[in-house]
């Protein structure tokens, strides 16, 4: 019974993914900031204050008891969904596309924002993978609106928070300004009933209800055109130096073809956000502006609650680096292979980025084990890339 409703359910939002191009904009521009600051309001009047500092960390007793179910349901999936050989990860499963890139750090910072990457203006080779949500490989426009961009850079001097790559860094970001659980505890629930292919009774369910989390991600969960218009959002924190963290945003600068053929009711390519990728690059560079937010409130911009978004009245966002992806192809037999054995974790990082919060720490052994789970069955090796893969 429980299957057939979720069903239905999703049926009328595919239908409505169909028509949000005509009317999504406008709904937008008129109601979604105001809506969220209601949700936020409602959602940190139910907070208690912590009394932590800035950048600081709360670590809770069951933290790895939600750990391990996590990284047990998703790894009992893969296995279960996969054959060895063609293995897909767990989470961000559905690749749009791999991307060359340089990252251009800015000149002239102001001083607490030049540390790690940022401490002085120069430019990294890189590597961006736009993906899918998953865990499975719908046609994009069943997919529920939701899409991920993570920036591997290479060349990157000094000591790494994991061994298993000594000059890169990653950073990770989702196309929602929160994650869509507050933290490692919730998010075990949400993979509950996310493989039993339910997963919007986590949000719904009366007798632990996550609504006001469901309303704040349908803000932003909507048809998406082209992975390239998008904006993205770590959601989760991150050191900026010793004693300091941040929040990061990548924010598009390009106007890119955004057209979705056979939108509403014709047929629309499976694949059609990896068409306007492949297409919108054949023709022209692409930029993102890199964005960081400082915390200066920790109870209002807190480490431990991924459902709260940071005021930008509190600490605007700042520019400190051009991300430039320059015309290519994205579909050559290099861009496949560098797929399949790519890993990508925010804890590739310097000790000045190193990652905050349960869902963070969460990341480091579960996209660790589900990684090797990957490449193991497909018997494709780890690699640290140099940024010549793609190299023609």
């Amino acid at each position: 019974m429980l299957l057939g409703l979720h069903r239905a359910l999703e049926g009328g939002l595919h239908v409505e993914r169909r028509l949000e191009p005509w009317f999504r904009g406008a709904l937008n521009r008129a109601f979604r900031e105001p809506l969220a600051e209601l949700l936020q309001y409602l959602i940190n009047r139910r907070r208690s204050n912590e009394g932590l500092g800035l950048a600081e960390e709360r670590i809770d007793p069951d933290e790895p008891q939600s750990l391990a179910a996590i990284t047990e349901a998703f790894g009992s999936y893969m296995q279960r969904a996969y054959s060895p050989g063609s293995f897909e990860r767990g989470g961000n499963t559905k690749t749009h596309g791999i991307v060359r890139a340089d990252v251009i750090i800015r000149e002239g910072l102001p001083a607490h924002l030049r540390h790690g990457v940022f401490a002085r203006p120069r430019s990294f080779r890189a590597y961006v993978r736009f993906s899918g949500p998953g865990p499975n490989l719908p046609p994009d426009i069943k997919d529920v609106g939701f899409g991920s961009m993570t920036i591997k850079l290479m060349d990157v001097p000094g000591p790494k928070l994991m061994d298993d790559e000594r000059f890169t860094q990653d950073f990770l970001t989702v196309s929602t300004p929160t994650f869509v659980t507050p933290n490692t505890r919730e998010n075990a629930k949400l993979q509950w009933w996310s493989f039993r292919a339910m997963p919007v009774f986590y949000f719904l369910d009366p007798f632990d209800t996550h609504l006001l989390d469901f309303v704040m991600q349908g803000l932003w969960n909507e048809t998406l055109s082209n992975p390239l218009g998008t904006r993205y959002w770590s959601c989760t924190p991150y050191l900026l130096g010793e004693g300091q963290a941040m929040m990061y945003s990548f924010a598009p600068r390009s106007n890119v073809i955004s057209h979705i053929p056979g939108a509403p009711f014709g047929r629309i390519p499976p694949n059609y956000l990896r068409d306007n990728m492949a297409t919108t690059l054949a023709q022209q560079d692409v930029e993102f502006d890199f964005l960081v937010q400082v915390q200066t409130d920790p109870h209002l911009m807190p480490i431990e609650n991924a459902s709260v978004r940071w005021p930008e009245k509190l600490s605007p966002f700042v520019s400190v680096a051009t991300i430039r992806i320059p015309r290519q192809r994205i579909d050559t037999p290099a861009h496949t292979a560098l797929g399949r054995v790519l890993s990508l974790n925010p804890w590739h990082c310097l000790p000045e980025h190193r990652p905050l919060g349960n869902q963070n720490r969460a990341r480091r052994q579960m996209y660790y084990e589900l990684s090797r789970l990957r490449q193991d069955r497909n018997r494709t090796p780890h690699i640290e890339p140099t940024g010549h893969e793609l190299d023609v």
